[in-house]
């Protein structure tokens, strides 16, 4: 899911043993280690079993220690991987299996099921009348102060590429360098393709490309190319790239006055995706112009999204207790998870830019190149700096917006050639689409009451790990039951090191989680629960950021099983696939400053997909479920969580207080 870096931003244990910066090759753990914390992961589902009269937990892990004594079958999975290893370029890991088995092979459309999302805040010098959807002087729903954002963060993107390629920022002389220089070569001019089966990506092309210094355009669904960087690889001034986005406007503009309608083909890439890689197919087989265009959407640096409307979810809000600005965030952040049904998009690409006709503005882009993390850092510098009126020939981009400029060069149309074929296949990937955002149920919620500052330095417990206790109790309190929970490490302390699974469900969480709905609890023993339980999810979120977590390695060995190998007691195990049903998937990701929420889809149809954003003094989440799932109430995990943060502070302090009284 989004990328993170979990509550322990560990770089110490490598960081310093070393006076030439490398990163570590990522190892392939021990079998032995990665059997014994298997069957510490699953201790919480027996010991619910033997809540509920389903057997004894020593004697069902002593039977599955049994039947893992006899490790050959495994042995041999665990050569096979080392030889895989010894053969890759990097690691066994991120060459081989990761992108493709956690998203090229996914036949499910990406649109809200893989691609995340990102709402940034407003820029302070967008004149309020504006934010209020009262801009004057729009052509065809494009207003000039949506130009001019644009512009400006076109331009600070950019200029991030230009500095990064220079290493004036993440440079190789460390090692937290080397490893963002690498995951930030997957964010620009980065495209995903679609194959019958496992799609691809498209990289950076390799020889001389004029379109890897292009942005593709998008407005109302027809495609245009802007040229935003200099052969000297410095950004176009600012002014010129308005210059090039107002003639694209006003082209657009012009071909509606004229009844042109734009054959929406963009919506193909939210289908299926075994049926977008036949029209895909079909597209390219007519036309070498369009092919052609399609060169230039793959490797042009990102996608713009001028949007000629400001969303708005007034009608389908699902928490109908939400006050304006709360509704208002959550219509932010569903224009840029999925727009109007979607058009106006092309979400194959690696970083598409979004912004709406009062310019609110946000992020999304294609998942398996790489996670959230990285281009969420590229989108924090993009506004970080606000909009510089020095920068412009006009401090007022209303003054002149109706002005036609002549000849401008550096942009371009990108007009697909279509067929019936395509057009009846955009129809059905609109319905289809249609379909995937009415049963999506997203929001944000921003809690206010307290943030980490409180939880690290009051109640002296990791802000991540007290987060993730925070989400089960809200689980257990709305579907009375527990569920394997998903967290997300980033393994950066790796070369080309992704992600690693924190098993968050534990049998020390689930103690806590007992402890907080059994009134005959006093606050005392409660906070000495979520004290063990915080401090065994530190161990697993070290363990899985440290190259030990469980999950990456068991599925290394499942990759390199061969249809005649012997079946496995491990892999036969019912608690193997139960342990990774993450209906609760989970990322933690900056302290989001400069970010209004974020958002990815649940994995799971009755769980949710979370997201969160731990600041001093402010808790965002992201939050995600389908309406069509009876079970599952976006609002209401809203307010269990509320609880659950209110009640876990409220017995922290009590128990801290008490024990100050008894000193």
């Amino acid at each position: 899911m989004v990328g993170t870096i979990a509550d322990g931003r560990i770089s110490a244990e490598l960081e310093s043993r070393s006076s030439t910066p490398k990163l570590q090759r990522l190892q392939i753990p021990e079998l032995n280690l990665t059997i014994e914390r298997w069957l510490k992961s699953v201790e919480p589902f027996l010991l619910e079993n033997a809540g509920q009269g389903r057997g004894d937990v020593e004697k069902e892990l002593q039977k599955r220690r049994d039947s893992l004594r006899d490790t050959g079958p495994l042995r041999v999975l665990q050569e096979r991987l080392i030889e895989l290893d010894r053969s890759s370029p990097y690691n066994w890991l991120d060459d081989n299996i990761w992108a493709k088995h956690a998203y090229l092979e996914w036949r499910q459309p990406i649109l809200i099921n893989s691609n995340w999302w990102l709402a940034l805040f407003h820029d302070n010098a967008v004149p309020e009348h504006v934010l209020q959807g009262n801009s004057s002087n729009a052509r065809a729903g494009i207003t000039p102060w949506q130009v001019r954002r644009a512009s400006w963060l076109v331009h600070r993107l950019v200029d991030f590429k230009r500095r990064l390629d220079r290493q004036d920022i993440y440079a190789e002389s460390t090692r937290a360098g080397i490893w963002y220089q690498h995951a930030f070569s997957k964010v620009f001019n980065m495209c995903r393709i679609p194959h019958q089966g496992c799609d691809a990506l498209a990289g950076p092309p390799t020889g001389p490309s004029s379109a890897r210094r292009q942005i593709v355009v998008m407005v109302h669904d027809w495609f245009y190319s802007a040229e935003v960087v200099a052969d000297n690889g410095d950004p176009v001034p600012v002014q010129e790239i308005e210059t090039r986005l107002r003639a694209i406007v006003r082209d657009a503009a012009d071909r509606l006055r004229n009844g042109e309608i734009a054959v929406p083909v963009g919506i193909l890439t939210t289908d299926d995706r075994d049926v977008w890689a036949r029209n895909l197919q079909h597209l390219l087989s007519f036309s070498s112009h369009n092919e052609q265009i399609y060169t230039v959407v793959k490797e042009s640096l990102f996608a713009l999204s001028l949007d000629a409307y400001t969303y708005s979810t007034t009608n389908h809000t699902s928490d109908k207790s939400c006050s304006t600005g709360e509704i208002e965030r959550d219509a932010h952040l569903h224009n840029i998870r999925s727009g109007i049904n979607a058009r106006n998009r092309f979400f194959d690409k690696g970083l598409t830019i979004i912004v709406e006709n009062n310019t609110r503005c946000g992020a999304t882009g294609e998942h398996a190149p790489v996670d959230a993390l990285v281009p969420s850092i590229a989108c924090e510098y993009a506004i970080v700096e606000g909009i510089d009126s020095k920068a412009f020939s006009s401090a007022d981009p209303e003054a002149d917006f109706l002005q036609d400029a002549e000849n401008v060069e550096g942009c371009r149309r990108l007009d697909w050639i279509v067929d019936k074929t395509i057009e009846t296949a955009c129809v059905r990937a609109e319905d289809n689409a249609k379909a995937l955002i009415a049963d999506s149920d997203n929001s944000v919620l921003w809690f206010t009451d307290y943030g980490a500052e409180l939880v690290k330095d009051t109640l002296k417990l990791s802000p991540d790990a007290y987060i993730q206790m925070a989400l089960q109790l809200a689980w257990y309190r709305t579907r009375h039951c527990f569920t394997a929970v998903y967290e997300t490490a980033l393994t950066r302390l790796f070369k080309h090191g992704r992600t690693e699974t924190i098993r968050s469900f534990t049998t020390e969480s689930r103690a806590f989680v007992l402890g907080m709905v059994d009134a005959s609890k006093k606050d005392a023993e409660r906070y000495r629960l979520l004290s063990l339980a915080v401090r065994s999810h530190v161990k697993l979120t070290r363990e899985a950021a440290t190259g030990k977590g469980i999950d990456r390695h068991l599925l290394g060995l499942e990759y390199v099983r061969r249809p005649t190998d012997p079946d496995h007691p491990l892999f036969r195990d019912r608690l193997y696939k139960l342990s990774t049903e993450w209906k609760l998937s989970t990322s933690g990701l900056s302290a989001g400053h400069l970010f209004r929420g974020t958002g990815f889809g649940t994995l799971y149809p009755d769980g949710y997909g979370i997201n969160y954003l731990a600041a001093p003094d402010i808790i965002k989440f992201g939050i995600e479920s389908k309406y069509s799932c009876p079970q599952t109430s976006t609002a209401g995990f809203k307010s269990a969580l509320v609880d659950a943060l209110m009640d876990m502070k409220k017995m922290s302090l009590c128990a801290l207080q008490s024990t100050s009284a008894r000193l």
